[in-house]
């Protein structure tokens, strides 16, 4: 509804704003903007990439993972070998603080087995007069650090003569938690590793053919189809079946690394290669040549630093694909062998659905998966957001 006007020579209303009168509103207001304008593109990136709150969470969250797996032998109860024979196929163990009325602090009760002969499997029930008190900072199974030197210092132990399987125990009786803690330096340095080498392939092959263009152009853009045509888990399977039997898993390690590496590097040749289609034509490109800048100064001291960050956003969300080709690769038997030990390497545990059905806690591997996952795409789209932060 349209606000009638006043009538001729009707005098005119006046309002009058109650806020108080604040003199140097303005100069703040240009100094921000001043401040906006003589700001550094990481500044720019970093100011949107705050913005994004689920990108920002998840960030941290791989930062604090990412620094766990340094420390993945002090924070796992158990060295990843040990067996406890006595507990095969143990359930997760219930964390508990209250004992009949008063505070304990963090403990567990005791576990008895017994068989069930008529499912023929084991069936453990906690024991309320056996409280085992956990213990923290303390001396429990011996392992080597980094295999660098042997070490027994624990960040939690079970009570002495106890046990504490908070995730439960698999078919040799090894606790979950300290397998998958152990696991998750392998299948997390996996993916950046591969990373590296399929950004260091792409952006090398793909500032070449976008740069210079002609033949070479059009033979890397015909590989590329023929590699991008190729189903990704059939051809893994088949490179990853071409490892040697008789390799040490540190070597079988690097292999399927260099594989992960190699066939995922098309994706970022083409969009490094697009990139420099355009930024070739700069009049600063055009300037460094005359000037007599050669094609590998120009291609890395002035085109890539153009685009970096498409680069980084394009990083977070590679790495997810790489972790996950490892865990499928390990998951059918192609990948990781024992006795290294991966997240994919666990869910092979969980293959049978006997086993599912009788033993669900062996599919706990999958939630650090699903959370990594998670983690890396929200923070893929918030620094994708953050590359244009003059939108």
């Amino acid at each position: 509804m349209k606000t009638p006007l006043p009538e001729p020579g009707a005098p005119l209303g006046h309002f009058v704003s109650d806020k108080p009168f604040d003199p140097y509103a303005a100069e703040r207001k240009a100094e921000e903007l001043k401040v906006v304008a003589q700001a550094s593109q990481l500044q720019l990136m970093w100011w949107q990439f705050r913005r994004h709150r689920m990108a920002l969470f998840s960030g941290i969250f791989l930062i604090a993972v990412y620094l766990m797996i340094a420390i993945s032998e002090f924070l796992a109860p158990y060295n990843l070998h040990t067996r406890n024979i006595d507990f095969i196929y143990s359930p997760p163990q219930t964390l508990r603080f209250m004992h009949e009325g008063s505070f304990v602090g963090p403990f567990v009760y005791g576990q008895t087995m017994t068989l069930d002969m008529n499912n023929l499997r084991r069936v453990y029930t906690d024991d309320r007069t056996d409280v085992q008190k956990l213990r923290f900072f303390c001396r429990g199974d011996t392992y080597r650090f980094w295999n660098l030197f042997e070490a027994d210092v624990h960040l939690v132990c079970p009570a002495e003569g106890g046990q504490f399987f908070f995730l439960g125990t698999d078919r040799l009786g090894r606790d979950m938690l300290s397998r998958i803690l152990y696991g998750a330096r392998i299948s997390l340095t996996i993916g950046a590793l591969g990373v590296m080498m399929s950004f260091v392939l792409g952006i090398v092959i793909g500032g070449l053919a976008g740069y210079h263009g002609g033949i070479f152009d059009l033979i890397v853009q015909r590989v590329i189809e023929v590699l991008q045509s190729i189903p990704s888990i059939p051809l893994w399977m088949a490179l990853a079946a071409i490892i040697p039997v008789t390799w040490s898993p540190i070597l079988v390690y690097v292999g399927i690394t260099i594989i992960l590496g190699m066939l995922d590097w098309t994706g970022l040749a083409r969009a490094v290669r697009s990139k420099l289609l355009a930024l070739r034509e700069e009049d600063y490109v055009l300037a460094a040549q005359v000037m007599g800048a050669g094609s590998a100064r120009i291609i890395r001291r002035h085109l890539i630093p153009g685009f970096m960050s498409h680069l980084i956003a394009s990083a977070t969300l590679t790495i997810p694909g790489m972790i996950l080709g490892e865990t499928a690769l390990s998951f059918l038997g192609l990948g990781l062998r024992p006795p290294i030990t991966s997240w994919g390497i666990l869910l092979t545990e969980a293959r049978s659905i006997n086993i599912i059905a009788l033993y669900p806690w062996l599919l706990f591997p999958v939630v650090p998966v699903i959370l990594v996952i998670l983690a890396f795409n929200f923070l893929g789209d918030g620094l994708r957001d953050a590359a244009d932060p003059y939108k």
